[in-house]
């Protein structure tokens, strides 16, 4: 069946869930992206265009708020791994993250936006690996990869939805309003993830213990902590995921402060339609990605996603006329819908058995961390230095490498399927073949 809309129509989980419906998880990572998508390139732009901020300034905020974050991310996920209240992990992530939004609208001077976005670095380490868990707990292994296209699929047509209405709060009101619709979201976000119940949870499976191929862990018990460093392709991939962001974050920041400064009355509407014209590649690109990673393989998809990645940035150097700037930003939905659908699936393939999957989840998102919070502030630096084109070549430099990196070194982590075996001509002859075609010479 071809690709579609059509295709998000709810796929019940293999095994009974009393009272679950994939309407509530779908609902969760819709309303998710809302939540999240109001901050980020909104809060750049608005910080350069309308507080009059220096890129350098902007920079520093991201990269200090982000640093702060990033001691956390790890031990979030191996909390994450032992709890089971994982629903109100993301509850208690909300609500920090809708005051922070108020903060930062009330207080839009460097040190009350430098708290409030260190917190919400902090909080916004719980979602990602939290989504992964309630979904690896709810749904089978054989089901994981079309349902965490799903996911990826939902979070991209909520980062649509939120920015279209930021957009339009932006254009309405004032860039300043966009903030508040975090509140809103964030309560909207609360009520999905309650409505999952409890029940619904497989536990174990949701830290990665549903099997214990090549684990080091004793039959009931997860494995140490060591395994996260023990496991090459898992360090082979957090390079790799490092490089990526370090090269991928800074992007659309750029892109829109570079449309703001030639379009001053109209910047949230661009950054708006770079985000809407990236948003609606990813979907699609996440349920086909969903669809046939177990068919064709994790590491051919991930090439093509990291390939995109130096040619969007090269691109970007070539006009400043806002229908390419924007046209550009399309291949940010190839390289980031195949990020987004396959980095989870890739994760819970090479810490299947372990017991850490979650801690692994948070391990990866440490180094994406990095990656784009140190970007963040060199980006700054080389357009306050060397302008816009300088700053996106030498990014694109970045993806370059990480492509060749996991290429060469990063294996294919889904499982074998078995070889169908030819019938033998007895077989042939049993499944009601005319017996002369078996025995003839």
């Amino acid at each position: 069946m071809p690709l579609s809309l059509k295709n998000l129509a709810p796929e019940p989980p293999e095994r009974s869930a009393p009272g679950f419906h994939p309407i509530s998880l779908d609902a969760l990572n819709f309303l998710l992206a809302d939540v999240r998508g109001a901050l980020g390139p909104f809060l750049n732009v608005f910080l350069v265009t309308q507080q009059h901020w220096t890129q350098a300034n902007v920079g520093l905020m991201t990269m200090t708020s982000g640093l702060l974050g990033l001691s956390v991310q790890t031990p979030i996920g191996a909390a994450i791994d032992v709890t089971r209240a994982k629903r109100g992990a993301i509850v208690f992530a909300l609500t920090i993250l809708a005051g922070g939004a108020v903060v930062i609208f009330a207080f839009p001077i460097f040190w009350p936006v430098l708290v409030a976005n260190s917190l919400l670095s902090i909080v916004g380490d719980v979602f990602g690996p939290a989504i992964a868990a309630l979904t690896l707990g709810i749904y089978a292994r054989s089901q994981l990869a079309r349902r965490i296209g799903r996911n990826s699929a939902f979070d991209h047509a909520g980062n649509v939805a939120i920015a279209v209405a930021a957009g339009a709060a932006g254009y309405m009101f004032s860039q300043r309003a966009v903030f508040l619709l975090v509140p809103l979201f964030a309560a909207l976000s609360v009520i999905a993830v309650l409505s999952i119940p409890t029940n619904a949870i497989d536990y174990e499976r949701a830290r990665g213990m549903d099997a214990k191929s090549g684990a080091t862990a004793g039959p009931d018990q997860p494995a140490g902590y060591r395994i996260l460093f023990q496991c090459r392709p898992l360090m082979v991939f957090c390079i790799c995921v490092m490089l990526f962001h370090f090269a991928n974050a800074p992007l659309m920041p750029l892109v829109g402060q570079k449309l703001a400064a030639v379009y001053p009355p109209w910047a949230d509407a661009m950054m708006a339609s770079c985000i809407v014209a990236a948003q609606l590649v990813m979907l699609p690109i996440a349920l086909a990605v969903g669809h046939t990673a177990d068919r064709f393989g994790r590491k051919p998809i991930f090439l093509l996603g990291f390939g995109i990645l130096p040619i969007r940035a090269a691109l970007y150097t070539l006009s400043n006329n806002s229908f390419w700037l924007v046209g550009v930003q399309l291949l940010d939905g190839v390289g980031a819908g195949i990020f987004g659908a396959l980095a989870p699936l890739v994760v819970a393939d090479v810490m299947r058995g372990t017991g850490r999957y979650n801690a692994a989840q948070g391990l990866v998102a440490t180094v994406q961390g990095i990656g784009a919070s140190v970007s963040g502030f060199f980006a700054g630096i080389i357009v306050d230095h060397a302008g816009y084109s300088t700053a996106f070549l030498s990014l694109g430099a970045a993806a370059a490498i990480a492509f060749t990196v996991f290429l060469v070194a990063m294996p294919e982590t889904a499982p074998i399927r078995p070889t169908p075996q030819p019938m033998t001509k007895r077989v042939v002859a049993a499944q009601g073949e005319p017996k002369v075609s078996a025995v003839r010479r």
